[in-house]
């Protein structure tokens, strides 16, 4: 299979934008491939944005983005209060912040949410992210859940098993406010980084999915 290299302007760092509706979100969808892209980019500038949290989520939100950006050239976590479930009813607001992101970064890649994902909050963060950056690269990660709305990927970025376990150790380390869900558990993060590595053949089994609808090369 060809193999995807990404590229960036000469003497200029990888750019990256991160957008999750809550706290875990990234961390869960994409946790993984950041750690990859960190690893073979220490130099990258990454703009890191939580829309909702209360108190306490957003401290763990914090704490769990410095460890995941360790080996970031340059960071930026921003963690928003927008109100949980209620994203399509306060639209407006969250899109006009979408504005304000795109005044402020100029990504080369941005992870987002999928379009198809069943939770009200993730697909209005996946579409605001179309609407408004319309030249870039976009991944849209996936997120398991009761609503079963897992779909066909056709983007993989393969993972070893050690960013593996570091992804999920930082998971389960930062986000103790969610310990007691049932979704919450490392067999089945594990099994969903499993799965996708079958799919895609990684060389060491695990891999991160994506929907990527769009690319030029």
């Amino acid at each position: 299979m060809l193999k995807f290299k990404f590229a960036k302007e000469q003497n200029r760092p990888l750019r990256i934008l991160c957008l999750g509706a809550h706290s875990d979100d990234l961390e869960i969808g994409c946790g993984g491939s950041i750690l990859r892209l960190l690893e073979e980019n220490p130099n990258t500038q990454i703009q890191w944005v939580v829309f909702s949290s209360n108190q306490e989520r957003a401290n763990e939100a914090r704490t769990s983005a410095d460890l995941f950006l360790a080996n970031a050239g340059n960071k930026n976590i921003i963690i928003k209060d927008y109100r949980d479930a209620f994203f399509p009813y306060i639209g407006g607001a969250i899109e006009e912040y979408f504005e304000e992101i795109k005044r402020n970064i100029n990504p080369n890649l941005i992870f987002t949410h999928c379009r198809n994902d069943l939770h009200q909050d993730h697909r209005l963060i996946s579409e605001l992210t179309w609407n408004t950056f319309r030249n870039h690269l976009i991944f849209e990660y996936e997120i398991i859940k009761y609503d079963g709305d897992l779909g066909i990927p056709n983007f993989f970025i393969p993972l070893t098993d050690k960013v593996c376990r570091r992804k999920i150790d930082y998971i389960f380390q930062c986000f103790e406010t969610q310990g007691k869900r049932s979704w919450f558990t490392e067999d089945a993060f594990f099994s969903m980084m499993r799965i996708r590595g079958i799919e895609s053949n990684a060389p060491d089994k695990f891999a991160e999915a994506f929907y990527c609808r769009k690319m030029s090369i």
